[in-house]
């Protein structure tokens, strides 16, 4: 399945992002964005929400099954989906989201069996380990110490 329109940009961008160090900051302002989207996102906004834990859990060291390849795509499209500039300008009134959302399912779609093996993995979790695995603390700063890469 080809990308969706300018898509592949953001990929070199996300690999650089991981390589930083930086996904904390990301999945702060994907949150943000997120719940302020509202109504907007429908089912999609669940997605977003699995993509940020995958993201979140990978982050914590606690899921690692995931290549490197889905992990650069999953978050070029969190990048995508944050980015104001982009096929279609989040400020256009009812036009803006309709380019990250369609982003948002390719990724779903096309990264289908990674999603569904992290699925399973949370489902093989105990509710007390998943509220702290994919909880987000109170700044990026507080999440970036968390990174058992570091230590």
């Amino acid at each position: 399945m080809k990308p969706p329109f300018n898509f592949t940009r953001f990929l070199p961008m996300a690999a650089r992002l991981l390589g930083r160090g930086r996904l904390p900051t990301l999945l702060f302002a994907v949150a943000a964005k997120g719940s302020s989207q509202g109504n907007r996102l429908g089912k999609l906004k669940d997605d977003l929400k699995l993509l940020q834990a995958l993201c979140l859990a990978y982050w914590r060291g606690e899921y690692r099954a995931i290549s490197p390849k889905a992990l650069i795509s999953i978050v070029a499209g969190l990048m995508y989906f944050l980015s104001p500039i982009d096929a279609i300008p989040d400020f256009i009134p009812m036009f803006g989201m309709f380019d990250d959302i369609a982003v948002l399912a390719w990724v779903m779609k096309t990264l289908e069996g990674e999603l569904s093996a992290f699925r399973a993995w949370r489902n093989a979790q105990r509710p007390e380990k998943l509220a702290v695995v994919e909880r987000l603390p109170a700044t990026p700063a507080l999440l970036a110490e968390e990174n058992p890469q570091k230590n």
